[in-house]
């Protein structure tokens, strides 16, 4: 009776070491350049406009799997909603100007930059009623505008010139695309928002009384990540900069397929896609590097992003000013 247990024990022993074995055999890995299917996607919330449209170009042509990472992509208007997405990591990164990605930080929610997408040379604005011929006549008027968002910094960049504050105006909080529409519809005297609506705007009896053409680098677009993605994710995001870079390579190569898709991706018109690219000053790899520079010699972000904090904490938008290098990477681009 022993010899018969004793052999059942041993059988049970063989096979339970069989598949101990089997599970121990490492699983094929992906081929170079392609990502594996169990990966987790790396997902980026933006909202609508034309400067984030390279985004919907590097995951249509496959670029992104091409580098090796998934990427999913979420249009959400709302800077709030977007906000709290990323608070509670809902979305790993967004793409967004880079004053917003100082607040993001100075929230407590720690980002870092690791792609610039665009300078904005004439794609954002104030928007006035005829009458209004210069900021001084902003006093007292209705002005719908994002609160503590770029188009908040804009207004109070163009108030300051004026000797005003954002409390010499009505302030009538609402995204930048809802501050266009409501201009349009005759409901507020002055609006900051962006293409399309500053051209609508001046269509429907107003004007442009102030763009960025005329306050070149004040904004700029940018894409960060959560810093624990970054950490614990550094070889995806690696990846994602690189087809990044490939996208606006190929849009150069290839503009009317481009402009097609990323109008697609975006939900907006050709026309009026095509017609605010021109507002831009589109960011590929060589711009990247000379802007973002080296660990020893930094490049102009650095500074724009200092002049973002200043100007934040001397509105009390932010408590305590953060540094530039807590919230900017250039390893990734100085990596391509």
């Amino acid at each position: 009776m022993k010899k018969i247990v004793s052999l059942i024990l041993a059988l049970v022993l063989v096979l339970g070491l069989a598949g101990c074995g089997a599970s121990n055999t490492p699983k094929e890995q992906p081929k170079d350049g392609q990502a594996s299917a169990e990966k987790t996607p790396l997902k980026v919330t933006l909202p609508t406009w034309t400067g984030y449209g390279p985004l919907f170009l590097a995951q249509e042509k496959g670029l992104f799997k091409k580098h090796g990472v998934d990427v999913e992509l979420s249009i959400v208007d709302g800077l709030a909603e977007r906000k709290q997405a990323l608070a509670g990591g809902k979305v790993d990164g967004m793409a967004t100007a880079q004053d917003v990605q100082v607040t993001l930080a100075a929230s407590g929610i720690p980002v870092q930059v690791v792609w610039l997408l665009d300078d904005s040379f004439g794609g954002d604005g104030v928007l006035v009623k005829k009458e209004i011929t210069s900021a001084a006549d902003l006093k007292g008027k209705k002005v719908a505008f994002e609160v503590g968002s770029t188009s908040h910094l804009l207004m109070l960049t163009v108030l300051k010139k004026a000797g005003l504050t954002d409390k010499d105006v009505e302030v009538v909080p609402m995204s930048a695309g809802d501050a266009g529409a409501a201009f349009v519809a005759g409901k507020v005297d002055a609006a900051v928002t962006w293409e399309p609506w500053l051209s609508k705007g001046a269509n429907a009896d107003g004007k442009i009384l102030v763009s960025t053409k005329d306050l070149p680098g004040i904004i700029v677009d940018s894409i960060s990540f959560r810093q624990e993605i970054v950490e614990k994710r550094p070889d995806d995001v690696k990846a994602f900069v690189a087809a990044m870079a490939e996208a606006m390579d190929y849009w150069k190569a290839n503009k009317d397929e481009s402009d097609q898709i990323m109008a697609k991706g975006l939900k907006i018109d050709l026309q009026e896609f095509t017609s605010t690219v021109p507002g831009l000053k589109f960011l590929n790899k060589e711009d990247n590097k000379q802007i973002f520079g080296t660990s020893a010699n930094p490049g102009s972000i650095y500074q724009a992003t200092k002049n973002d904090i200043d100007f934040y904490v001397e509105q009390k938008i932010i408590e305590k000013a953060i540094t530039p290098e807590s919230i900017i990477n250039s390893k990734f681009v100085e990596g391509l």
